[in-house]
C-alpha cells in the first residue's frame, strides 16, 4: 500500500502534507510533516499539482485559500476539528458587532468563514511574537480558543477579549492527571502545548506548540518528559530522540487509545481517520477536493498573508 502511494505520488506530482497528531504509519509517508504553522508554509511554497492533507478539515481549507489554482484533496471529509466547531462564523460575526474597533485575531484552527472575518490568523507556534508585535494598547479579540488566548494574555500582559472555544483533547485535561503521572516521574520535564487550561499549562516546564516541543526535547538536557498534548506527536519524539524516555497522561491507567472518548487519552479521533487506505483512494479517484467560493477565499487569504508575512 505504501509503495502504490508513493508510485501514485510521484505521476500525479502530489505532495503528501501530514500533521503530527496522524497515525504513524501516515507521518512515515507524508513528504513532510508538521505543525499549522510550518504546513501553511509548506503549501504556500510548493509546486505540486496536487496537495493532499493528512490532517483536519481547516488545514486543508487553508491549504486550498493559499493555493487557489491547485487541487486540495483530504482523505476522509469527516475529519473535522472540535475547536474550528467551537466558533460557527455566523455567532462569531454576530459576537464581533460589539467590538467594531477591535483587531481581529484568529487561531488557525478556525473555518474559512472566521478566517474571512480576521485581521491576523495566527498558530500556537507564532501567537506571542505577532500579538506582542502589535501596540501594547491595540484592541484586539482574539477566537476561538480560550486557553491559548489565556495563555497569551498572561505571558505578555494583554487583556484581549477572547471567543469562548476550545479542543476537546486539551481542554478535557485535568491538573490532577499531571500531578499524577508527575508523582510516578518526578525526574520528568512536564511539555504540554498551550491550548490546554491554565491549571495544567502552570505545571509545566515547558509551554509550546508541537514542533517548539520537539524542538525543546532535541536539545534538551533532560532524559525523560511527561507529555501533555495529543499523542500523535509521541512518534516524532521517538524517533527523533531514541534514547529518552516519554510518559503521557494515560500512563497510570493503559489505554486502547481507539475511541477517544475517556478522560485520561489525549486522543483526537478526527487526527486518526487519516489512514493509509484512505490516503490511496483519494490519490487514485482525486476526490474528496476541497472547493470553496472564490470570494470566501480572497478574504480568508488576506488574514493568512498578514500571517505568513510575519514569517
Amino acid at each position: 500500500m505504501k509503495n502504490k502511494i508513493l508510485q501514485l505520488k510521484k505521476k500525479k506530482n502530489a505532495v503528501i502534507l501530514a500533521h503530527y497528531y496522524t497515525r504513524p504509519e501516515v507521518q512515515e509517508i507524508a513528504d513532510f510533516v508538521g505543525d499549522s504553522l510550518a504546513l501553511s508554509q509548506k503549501a504556500a511554497a510548493t509546486d505540486a499539482d496536487i496537495i493532499l492533507f493528512a490532517g483536519v478539515h481547516f488545514m486543508a481549507e487553508t491549504a486550498k485559500i493559499i493555493n487557489p489554482a491547485k487541487k486540495v484533496i483530504i482523505p476522509n471529509l469527516a475529519a473535522g476539528c472540535s475547536l474550528a466547531d467551537s466558533c460557527p462564523a455566523d455567532a462569531f460575526a454576530k459576537f464581533l458587532e460589539k467590538y467594531p474597533q477591535y483587531t481581529v485575531l484568529s487561531y488557525i484552527n478556525c473555518s474559512a468563514q472566521v478566517k474571512a472575518l480576521s485581521d491576523i490568523i495566527v498558530t500556537s507556534g507564532n501567537a506571542l511574537r505577532i500579538v506582542n508585535s502589535l501596540p501594547k494598547d491595540e484592541k484586539i479579540v482574539f477566537a476561538p480558543d480560550r486557553n491559548l488566548g489565556n495563555y497569551i494574555n498572561q505571558k505578555l500582559g494583554r487583556n484581549m477579549v477572547l471567543w469562548d472555544g476550545a479542543c476537546h483533547v486539551h481542554d478535557q485535561i485535568q491538573e490532577e492527571e499531571v500531578l499524577e503521572v508527575r508523582d510516578l516521574h518526578p525526574e520528568a520535564q512536564v511539555i504540554a502545548h498551550p491550548e490546554c487550561p491554565s491549571k495544567v499549562l502552570k505545571n509545566a516546564d515547558y509551554i509550546g506548540s508541537t514542533a517548539a516541543m520537539l524542538k525543546y526535547v532535541k536539545e534538551s538536557s533532560a532524559t525523560s518528559f511527561i507529555v501533555v498534548t495529543e499523542q500523535g506527536i509521541l512518534h516524532e519524539l521517538q524517533k527523533q530522540n531514541p534514547e529518552k524516555v516519554f510518559y503521557t497522561l494515560d500512563t497510570p491507567r493503559p489505554c486502547e487509545g481507539k475511541t477517544g472518548d475517556c478522560l485520561y487519552c489525549a486522543y483526537c479521533v478526527h487526527m486518526k481517520l487519516n489512514t493509509l487506505e484512505n490516503i490511496l483512494q483519494a490519490l487514485e479517484t482525486e476526490q474528496p477536493e476541497i472547493t470553496m467560493d472564490e470570494e470566501l477565499m480572497a478574504r480568508a487569504r488576506k488574514s493568512i498573508e498578514r500571517m505568513l508575512s510575519f514569517n
